[in-house]
């Protein structure tokens, strides 16, 4: 990341898909326990098929997929011999993590895995100290050594059994330090890069859901990782979701990764393990419109030039001897006008590849008040088709 940044998928998928309504629907819903645990009875996603996840998520430009091995709920995707609560004690009765890992290798996709530090499973699961406690088996039993156990004992397995793990993400800060669990974890995959809601401050922070980035940030100065869901109620599959719009996603996907971040788009399979067409359709939008940024968005660094951007919020970046200007939250009008620029070579607009008019003009815009005079002259771009994209970022290439 950081210098290598990249556009992923997030895969949030358990046996709450069964109930279609939330990824923490045993909470949200204050289901009990046994009602919820018996979703582990019905889970057969006979329609799983990881090389379509895989290759929706390669045909959208994404470069690696992070696949939630152990959610709050505690049941685990793989074939674990720490619980029966896991993927192997179901009518599917088959390692889908383990499949998933075959595709991504096959089509070479990375691969990362999530696991939850809550679980309302274990019998010491609880941590008075951390959040997300609601479903805890019990309250008044706290061993987080015997806890911890178990993590590094699950851990062994998910970064020994299925090939290199690209990312480790931890969720939910437990709000405790143990750096021997991540100092396991980078034992077990060398070059393992871990983010900072573990038991220490890992490699890369992690802001979720929506993230404002102030004027004054034009580039991250930690390794980050951004992540949002397609849907705005769940992460994982839920019947009648509803949708951020694709401005919105595109917007924020421009916006982290101009500033030099990764960004992982989430979508929740149902409990088939089909990744819905409303899901996937919005996964092949997105991927359109990024596909088309020919690569802009990653391997870059900043360009620290003042061109003096009027009026719209724009992040410059440069790779390859080229300037790239990102407005992340659209254009105003048909026209950029740059005030400090210096007269360019040529102007493309990567939305549609297509080469820009532009001039070095006296606008009237600009004036002094006291004179009523308009200003110096200044690069004017013009003829944007700023109407036919208004459900996507604008990214201009310049070469100056």
């Amino acid at each position: 990341m950081m210098d290598d940044n990249k556009f992923g998928m997030f895969i949030h998928w358990g046996i709450y898909a069964v109930a279609g309504l939330q990824e923490q629907v045993f909470a949200r819903y204050d289901m009990p326990r046994e009602e919820y645990e018996k979703y582990q009875e019905v889970f057969d996603p006979a329609d799983y098929d990881p090389e379509k996840w895989v290759k929706l998520a390669k045909k959208a430009g994404m470069e690696y997929i992070c696949f939630t091995a152990k959610h709050h709920d505690g049941f685990c995707m793989w074939d674990t011999k720490y619980t029966d609560y896991s993927i192997m004690h179901t009518p599917y009765g088959r390692d889908v993590l383990k499949m998933l890992a075959d595709a991504c290798r096959k089509y070479d996709m990375r691969l990362s895995l999530y696991y939850s530090n809550p679980d309302w499973h274990h019998p010491y699961g609880y941590n008075p100290l951390s959040t997300h406690q609601w479903k805890a088996v019990r309250s008044d039993r706290v061993d987080m050594d015997v806890y911890k156990t178990y993590i590094k004992n699950q851990l062994t397995e998910l970064l020994t059994n299925y090939g290199p793990i690209y990312t480790l993400f931890w969720d939910i800060p437990p709000k405790m330090v143990d750096k021997s669990i991540n100092e396991l974890a980078r034992e077990l995959q060398p070059g393992i890069l871990i983010n900072d809601r573990g038991f220490d401050v890992g490699d890369f922070s992690t802001p979720e859901r929506e993230y404002a980035a102030t004027p004054d940030t034009p580039r991250f100065t930690r390794m980050t990782e951004a992540c949002n869901s397609v849907g705005v109620q769940s992460w994982g599959y839920r019947r009648n979701e509803d949708f951020y719009s694709l401005r919105h996603l595109t917007s924020a996907i421009d916006h982290i990764m101009a500033m030099g971040g990764s960004y992982l788009l989430n979508v929740g399979p149902d409990e088939k393990g089909v990744i819905a067409p409303e899901y996937a359709s919005r996964i092949e939008k997105i991927g359109d419109w990024y596909t088309r940024m020919e690569g802009a968005l990653k391997d870059h660094e900043s360009d620290p030039f003042d061109y003096g951007v009027r009026t719209d919020k724009c992040i410059v970046t440069k790779k390859n001897g080229k300037s790239y200007f990102h407005f992340y939250e659209g254009l105003r009008s048909n026209a950029v006008v740059m005030q400090n620029a210096p007269c360019p070579k040529s102007i493309r607009l990567l939305n549609t590849g297509e080469m820009l008019p532009f001039s070095v003009d006296v606008l009237p815009e600009f004036f002094d008040g006291t004179s009523g005079q308009a200003g110096a002259p200044a690069l004017h771009i013009f003829d944007i088709p700023v109407d036919d994209l208004s459900n996507e970022p604008i990214v201009l290439e310049a070469e100056f």
